[in-house]
């Protein structure tokens, strides 16, 4: 890449090599962030091939097929290798077109690429036959001596867990969870998930966390009480009030009462 960057002026190079650099960082995290770098790249460096490999890897990331594909059938003519291959078949399926991609995993530049490459073939070829509901097919077209292959390379945990995945489509529920087993105890990185699929959790899948603020909480109800004692405390004095001003009421009455007394006393009688 970096010889691929000196025919670029110094201040582009610089530009671009930054770009690349925050698509890597992001591919994994934030795929739609990682292809707008890379695409930033690509608009400066059009006539580089593995710039434009880079914009192809991170549209895929971030299933954006079309682009995906312009941007490696790019790269491809550019730089004539044909090692994505298996991804431009993958982002045919993408798109709807199993039979395209079928049409690509028999093309003889497959031959071509090195044995990983060729047992990804395999691997989206048969999600390709699933698609069009050849699920027998699919787990035919998986068989080989590489399934019992003692590598720890990445491929081998990955056509594993695609094996489980077709056999568990054709109904042979208990071959799945067997070639299951032994894709997650391969599979060192993660990388395919077959370990979560075992316990039927899914990584993507967690509960929304729900923050309390217990120091608000605590103040809102202190400013509750607060406010009862506030209220109790006014309709205490307001019922005092009232009891003031009804003793008040009683004792004007019994003074008018006397007053009316007397005054009748000191009236003559006949």
């Amino acid at each position: 890449m970096r010889s691929d960057l000196l025919t670029l002026s110094k201040d582009t190079a610089v530009v671009v090599s930054r770009h690349l650099v925050a698509a890597g960082r992001l591919m994994d995290t934030d795929p739609e962030a990682a292809y707008a770098h890379a695409a930033a790249a690509a608009r400066r460096a059009g006539r580089i091939g593995s710039v434009r490999e880079a914009a192809g890897l991170a549209a895929y990331a971030a299933g954006r097929f079309e682009d995906a594909l312009r941007e490696l059938r790019t790269a491809r003519r550019l730089t004539g290798s044909d090692v994505h291959l298996p991804v431009l078949a993958d982002c045919e399926r993408g798109l709807g077109r199993p039979e395209r991609a079928l049409d690509l995993a028999a093309t003889p530049e497959v031959a071509r690429l090195d044995l990983a490459g060729r047992i990804e073939m395999r691997i989206v070829a048969a999600g390709a036959r699933q698609d069009l509901g050849q699920a027998e097919a699919a787990v035919v077209s998986l068989q080989g001596p590489e399934l019992d292959s003692k590598s720890r390379e990445p491929w081998h945990a990955r056509l594993m867990s695609a094996y489980a995945d077709a056999l568990e489509a054709a109904g042979r529920h208990g071959e799945a969870q067997a070639w299951l087993q032994r894709a997650a105890a391969a599979d060192t990185t993660g990388e395919t998930g077959a370990a979560d699929r075992l316990t039927g959790e899914d990584p993507d899948d967690q509960d929304d966390v729900v923050v309390y603020d217990l120091l608000e909480d605590s103040e809102d109800s202190e400013d509750s009480e607060d406010s009862e004692d506030s209220e109790d405390s006014e309709g205490s004095e307001g019922s005092e009030g009232s009891e003031d001003s009804e003793d008040s009421e009683d004792s004007e009455d019994s003074e008018d009462a006397e007053d009316a007394e007397d005054a009748e006393d000191s009236q003559p009688r006949s």
